[in-house]
């Protein structure tokens, strides 16, 4: 009986691997990609009901992924070796994403800019402010979590935002938030306050190169959406 158990567990697994050698990781579910990750930790063990039991529990791959080791081992069939190899890899999802984007020029690797954010952000409960600070060739060189919250003038400090940029001597910045509703089109609250930090930028001497926002669906870009030009020109028609 243990034997049969443990060869179909063996070909399970093998049919797992298989599967990604053949057709990647899109052709996973979260339940199998959660699965495979938890047979790194123990590769003796069938994880196929523990990784459905930590689903059930947290909502989703990204939330599981997010989990502290001691919430992933209230998990029945999760352990400290299990919580290991999740923790691990999603680090190194993390080290990899950010290393990808370090030095790159922001406006041609935008797409890269949201990935990287993305991975900590679009499932947050609430509204969480970043900026990016960049160099003169548009290059990054931090990016600090500054607000948490609902964004609007009223919780952002513009003196701290552009604080932050003169002590890492930056020369443009990007803004970003979550929108935790889903909703990807910026509010007339995200809209005043990309008018606020234009005005403050350019009087600063600092650029304001775009104010992404970051959803389950995407992203939504002021910049590319030609919305920043617009405000500018708005702006600038007061001055």
């Amino acid at each position: 009986m243990e034997k049969d158990f443990k060869k179909r567990v063996v070909g399970h697994r093998e049919r797992l691997r298989r599967k990604f050698w053949e057709y990647g990781i899109e052709a996973f579910t979260d339940e199998e990609v959660l699965e495979l990750l938890l047979i790194f930790g123990t590769p003796r063990k069938d994880c196929k009901l523990a990784a459905r039991e930590a689903l059930k529990r947290f909502g989703d791959l990204a939330t599981v992924m997010e989990a502290s080791v001691e919430d992933l081992c209230k998990v029945t069939g999760i352990g400290k070796k299990n919580a290991l190899a999740i923790k691990f890899v999603h680090a190194v999802a993390r080290r990899f994403l950010a290393r990808r984007i370090e030095k790159r020029p922001y406006l041609s690797s935008a797409r890269e800019v949201y990935e990287y954010l993305a991975h900590s952000m679009m499932d947050l409960k609430k509204e969480v402010f970043k900026a990016l600070y960049l160099d003169a060739g548009n290059r990054i060189l931090a990016i600090e979590d500054l607000f948490k919250g609902t964004v609007n003038e009223s919780v952002v400090y513009l003196r701290e935002i552009f604080e932050r940029a003169f002590k890492h001597h930056a020369s443009a910045l990007v803004v970003v938030h979550n929108h935790p509703s889903g909703r990807l089109s910026p509010s007339p609250a995200d809209i005043d306050l990309t008018r606020s930090l234009w005005l403050a930028a350019k009087l600063l001497q600092v650029k304001l190169l775009d104010h992404l926002i970051i959803a389950k669906g995407g992203y939504f870009s002021f910049a590319e959406e030609g919305l920043l030009v617009q405000i500018a020109t708005e702006v600038e028609s007061r001055l």
